[in-house]
């Protein structure tokens, strides 16, 4: 499922937002974060380390998401920005453009916006010859 390039998501959380918890103010973190309750603000996972996010089905997000891998069975009403993996389950409800690289999205998820898939840079640089024109 992921080549030998991709981090793998983190099988462990490291933060926790609880059911009934809400978050007014931006949510930086690193590891694997997750979230049953509601952030009003940008979700960002420091971008020199992998990180998880996952949002479930009684969580909400309201603000822009940065992450590396993302798992999604709530609601997010903003920009989502994957580095690799994102996975729309079958309760999951974004409302804004969702970048990602790789996808997986179940029946019943629904995105309300553009989805736009992330070319893999390449390292590879074609040269092109400069022909002479001969009169």
């Amino acid at each position: 499922m992921f080549s030998s390039n991709q981090s793998k998501p983190q099988n462990r959380i490291d933060s926790l937002v609880g059911f009934g918890t809400r978050i007014d103010g931006d949510v930086s973190f690193s590891g694997g974060l997750r979230v049953d309750g509601e952030i009003i603000g940008k979700v960002i996972a420091d971008p020199s380390k992998p990180s998880t996010l996952v949002l479930s089905e009684h969580a909400r997000v309201q603000g822009e998401i940065n992450v590396t891998h993302l798992v999604v069975n709530g609601s997010i009403v903003g920009p989502v920005h994957v580095a690799e993996y994102l996975e729309l389950q079958s309760k999951a409800k974004v409302i804004g453009d969702v970048h990602y690289k790789t996808l997986e999205i179940q029946l019943g998820a629904i995105v309300e916006g553009k989805l736009i898939h992330l070319a893999e840079a390449t390292d590879k640089v074609v040269a092109f010859k400069l022909g002479t024109a001969e009169s």
